[in-house]
């Protein structure tokens, strides 16, 4: 972890010109004419290349990343293995859809997630192209598996943009607004989060899981419920990580009931939280698990991984889709698992980790308007304690200014979250944080 170059580009911040500079801002113009409003943009700095922790945009600004594209470039952007593994694909052929005429890379890439995601159990995958995606497939199993309908999904929850994941995910602005009436069935329950919990950190786990338990049973009937889906690490909903227990409890009580558990790893997995999913932390295994993001180095790719009785239930030709486990998606995602595993990223996540939390800590320590810091690994969070987005969004407009790419979360928009890429080097990732401790000193 230290400085030198990634792919070509040197590993050092580099301000030529202000953030935006001049030649951003005339794309953003065009961005503007071009796209549709709703569609947003953090830092409006356009990029042209990108590998290691930085990120260089059309004026030759060399950004420090701590977003990875929201945890998606976790082996970096241009890995190694990643290019040469897709511009070998993209030479033989780009499609011919799995389920017309299949092909190695899709069963490879299963047979690898059957082997790392938690369960000693046999298991089955399905690939598609979006986490979204296959949250809606991991639901459209349960259901048909259980034979029930009903899904639990919890306060603060993210799990997507599409009608049945908006559903599910907590949050109304700006995912949910005016996009309604959304699919039915969909049930909420409190989650075990500590640092708001109305009685104290001491008895989260105890009164979250009682009123998970009550509302389950009161307001819908276990015996119509296919799933509960969690996260192990809440994303967007602020980097919450549960009570200690509470997601072994709701394990165990969801098997006892005949309940399917989906942990969403979407954000949290392929060694972001220093292992390579974040159910391990906490001590139980789902029988379904989402993941996207981080599994295959920014090329688009999701998968569903669960038992194999649950996964063979739905009848062929039940799951699928054109681009589902395209090729060249899934030559990335072999070589960036095998560059997960020959890095140890797992342990360069808890490396960061090591460095990141005490610099947190330390903010924490000096500014009564942080609340806490939390998280796992390299994915880490400063949540302020005013439930509003004003602090946050003015410390990451100042880390923006400076060169520093930081990103927001929360239910109340009032989470700075870190998720800098696996692979950057300890000498950008301490620049990073010398960058946040000037943005506090600016705002606060």
């Amino acid at each position: 972890m230290t400085t030198g170059t990634s792919q070509g580009i040197e590993q050092r911040r580099v301000l030529r010109t202000e953030i935006p500079g001049p030649r951003s801002r005339e794309l953003h113009a065009r961005k503007v004419a071009a796209v549709a409003s709703g569609v947003g943009t953090t830092l409006p700095a356009y990029v042209v290349r990108a590998g290691g922790g930085i990120v260089v945009d059309v004026d030759d600004n060399h950004l420090i990343d701590f977003g990875s594209g929201i945890a998606v470039t976790n082996v970096g952007n241009s890995a190694p293995r990643v290019v040469d593994a897709v511009r070998a694909q993209v030479e033989d052929f780009t499609h011919t859809c799995f389920m017309i005429t299949p092909y190695e890379g899709y069963v490879a890439v299963a047979e690898r997630l059957n082997q790392l995601t938690p369960g000693d159990f046999e298991k089955r995958t399905a690939l598609f192209n979006s986490g979204a995606e296959a949250v809606e497939n991991a639901v459209k199993i349960a259901r048909h598996h259980t034979g029930r309908s009903a899904v639990v999904a919890f306060d603060h929850a993210y799990h997507g943009r599409t009608n049945l994941t908006m559903a599910l995910t907590a949050k109304n602005m700006p995912y949910k607004q005016g996009f309604g009436p959304f699919a039915g069935e969909v049930y909420r329950v409190p989650m075990a989060y500590p640092y708001r919990w109305p009685s104290g950190s001491a008895t989260c786990a105890d009164e979250a899981f009682e009123a998970f338990t009550t509302t389950v049973r009161v307001q819908v009937g276990s015996d119509n419920v296919a799933a509960v889906i969690v996260e192990p690490i809440q994303g967007e909903g602020g980097f919450i990580v549960p009570a200690p227990g509470f997601l072994q409890r709701v394990a165990d009580w969801c098997t006892a009931e005949g309940i399917l558990l989906i942990a969403d790893e979407i954000q949290t997995g392929f060694c972001r939280t220093g292992d390579w999913f974040a159910s391990t932390h906490e001590g139980f295994v789902p029988d379904l698990i989402t993941t996207a993001k981080g599994i295959a180095g920014g090329l688009p790719l999701a998968a569903v991984t669960g038992r194999a009785e649950l996964m063979d239930s739905v009848h062929v030709g039940g799951l699928g889709g054109t681009y589902g486990g395209n090729p060249i998606a899934c030559a990335a995602a072999l070589a960036a698992i095998d560059t997960m595993q020959a890095d140890d990223l797992c342990g360069t996540a808890r490396r960061i980790e090591s460095i990141m939390r005490p610099r947190l800590a330390a903010l924490a320590a000096k500014y009564d308007q942080v609340g806490e810091v939390r998280g796992r690994g390299a994915m880490l969070a400063i949540e302020f304690a005013e439930p509003n987005s004003a602090l946050a969004s003015a410390v990451s407009a100042a880390c923006h200014r400076t060169g520093l790419i930081t990103l927001t979360a929360g239910t109340f928009g009032n989470v700075l979250r870190f998720l800098p890429p696996l692979v950057i080097g300890q000498d950008l990732l301490t620049e990073g944080l010398d960058i946040l401790d000037a943005a506090f000193e600016e705002v606060l």
